[in-house]
């Protein structure tokens, strides 16, 4: 009885579809950023997408945020692809990274601690199809060529840097004071 039911359950394990990996979709002027729900098409910087089990993809304004939201333990959805933006795609620069230029997070080669701010004005990992074009990227911006499993939690975490005080003195006082009773 043992064995049949081994065999039935190997059987059944052997006929279970496996989902295809989904095709990844141009980025459009509707596209908004899973976290902050602004036009991406408003924010430099390169892009990314995540495709769950249901609904359309999830967009985010930089690499590092869909990486993160990749990495959360309270993620539960299955992932089927991510997406990011080939900066070293013909036609790629920072203001416009590409609508069509997507490929598979998992080989990208990453600038990791460069120069570059992404959309949000964060830190960003900087994606590339082609490793030479990564360094070549790490020797002009800084940083160092890594693949998305060297990618170390805290850049995906990693703060921006604080604006100056002054400005933000600044846009406090332009508060309306609270009104009194």
């Amino acid at each position: 009885m043992r064995r049949l039911a081994l065999a039935l359950l190997l059987l059944l394990a052997a006929c279970r579809e496996e989902t295809a990996r989904p095709d990844p979709v141009a980025l459009t002027p509707e596209a908004v950023g899973h976290y902050c729900q602004m036009n991406l098409l408003e924010h430099p910087g390169p892009k990314a997408q995540v495709h769950l089990d249901f609904g359309p993809p999830l967009f985010f304004s930089q690499v590092r945020d869909a990486l993160a939201y990749q990495r959360m333990p309270e993620q539960s959805a299955a992932i089927l692809a991510v997406y990011v933006n080939d900066m070293g795609a013909p036609g790629a620069s920072w203001q416009t990274p590409g609508a069509l230029n997507w490929i598979p997070a998992e080989g990208a080669s990453y600038v990791e601690g460069s120069d570059a701010a992404g959309g949000m004005g964060a830190p960003e990992l900087v994606p590339f199809a082609e490793a030479a074009e990564a360094e070549a990227f790490a020797a002009r911006h800084g940083g160092r060529v890594v693949t998305l499993d060297d990618v170390p939690d805290e850049a995906l975490l990693a703060p921006a840097e604080a604006g100056d005080e002054a400005d933000y003195e600044q846009m406090l006082g332009r508060l309306p004071a609270p009104a009194t009773e």
